[in-house]
């Protein structure tokens, strides 16, 4: 098949017939179009039985060029009988269970997730030889590869579905993995694994545009080593956060104290300039606390680096006057940092920052519904932990939840 003519497939097919050529083990496959039924124009159809389908049955699958617009299970996968009135048969069935049956499914996609109007009678048929088998279906859940399992042994038996994330074959998930790498987006996958032990691969649909709460959370979620509290009774809470940063802070005051000194392309800062920088801060830290009553403070560095903070407060030493303005800004600029901090009833920083509580922090009566929280992670993370969260974007004035776990570490992630 031609590149030109592959990209005119429906994704169903298009990825299967993708895979199929990169040398996964996907079954022989024949895609047969809405046209192709009105003409009645089996040579093809009649040809692929003939070479594929020994056996009496086969699976009919449905592939309308707008399925990958709507979620997987919409419409319907029957087994048949392999010749053409059986191939006929099976796709009017499934015409008419996606009419009546799926009716409201599909009614409510279109309305809630924007889903595009069908036309029933445009719905193709992907034909594959019949496999007896296991079925498992598969998909990437924030960084765990998820097993869905489905099984009739028999007319008498059958074995509830279950997910796990040990699938009984390692195989499963090198595949998995490998498929996503060849696409390049979240896939989920379905396989039948034969009597065998032959794993087939029978469908792959592209979800990398579908938002679950588990995956935003996952995506978005930075782990962290522990937390300090006193009272125990929730383990979730959301918060707006402040993201501070001292050490940045310090750094464009460096900058600006340079430009000062050494000069730079346009007007240089003046001394008044610098100063306003602290002041802008202190005042984003002001109306942050006054429109939040409860909010967390994410320090990604509170304390700053001694040699930074030597830096500024020596930069100007040759004129003494201006320095004498600019420490005295800054070091009137550590308290209303610990002003700040004692605002909040949640701290997110490195273990090394910890928040001395009095009693009425510790058991006052306005920490029953909101006792104090202080999450950490550990020092040698340090540099990991801050470049997942700017990584992520973490920015003032966003949501956050806060999830402890059962071993007591929590997750952090924005909402």
């Amino acid at each position: 098949m031609q590149q030109t003519e592959l990209q005119t497939l429906p994704e169903k097919a298009r990825l299967l017939e993708i895979l199929r050529k990169a040398g996964f083990k996907v079954p022989p496959l024949l895609y047969l179009t809405a046209e192709d039924f009105r003409r009645e124009d089996f040579t093809r159809l009649e040809e692929f039985l003939r070479r594929h389908c020994r056996d009496f049955k086969v699976i009919t699958r449905s592939c309308h060029p707008l399925e990958e617009r709507y979620k997987g299970g919409t419409f319907d996968s029957l087994e048949t009988y392999a010749d053409v009135g059986g191939i006929k048969y099976a796709r009017q069935k499934i015409i008419r269970l996606a009419r009546e049956e799926k009716r409201l499914s599909i009614l409510r996609q279109q309305k809630f997730q924007g889903a595009p109007p069908l036309d029933l009678e445009e719905i193709g048929i992907i034909v594959m030889p019949f496999i007896e088998g296991i079925r498992v279906m598969a998909k990437l859940i924030g960084e765990r590869w998820e097993f869905g399992y489905c099984r009739d042994r028999s007319s008498n038996f059958r074995d509830e579905p279950h997910i796990t994330h040990t699938p009984h074959d390692r195989r499963l998930i090198d595949i998995s993995q490998a498929v996503e790498d060849l696409l390049g987006f979240r896939c989920e996958l379905e396989y039948i694994v034969s009597t065998e032990g032959e794993i087939f691969l029978v469908q792959a649909k592209d979800i990398s545009k579908v938002e679950t709460l588990e995956l935003k959370e996952t995506e978005r979620a930075v782990k962290l080593d522990g937390l300090r509290r006193i009272r125990k009774r929730r383990n979730y809470r959301e918060r707006p956060i402040f993201v501070m940063d001292n050490q940045q802070l310090y750094l464009d005051i460096i900058t600006h104290c340079e430009d000062l000194v050494h000069g730079c392309p346009g007007p240089p800062p003046s001394i008044e300039d610098i100063i306003q920088r602290i002041h802008d801060f202190e005042q984003e830290m002001e109306r942050f606390a006054l429109r939040y009553e409860r909010f967390a403070v994410l320090g990604l560095s509170i304390e700053v680096p001694e040699d930074l903070f030597q830096v500024a407060n020596h930069y100007l030493d040759d004129t003494p006057q201006a320095q004498q303005e600019l420490s005295k800004a800054l070091f009137r600029n550590l308290y209303k940092v610990d002003q700040f901090l004692a605002e909040a009833d949640t701290l997110i920083a490195k273990d090394k920052f910890r928040r001395n509580l009095c009693s009425h922090d510790a058991y006052g009566i306005n920490t029953v519904r909101n006792p104090i929280w202080s999450l950490y992670w550990r020092a040698e993370r340090h540099r990991e932990v801050v470049s997942r969260f700017r990584r992520l974007g973490y920015r003032t004035g966003d949501y956050v939840g806060i999830d402890v776990g059962e071993d007591q570490k929590p997750v952090i992630y924005r909402l």
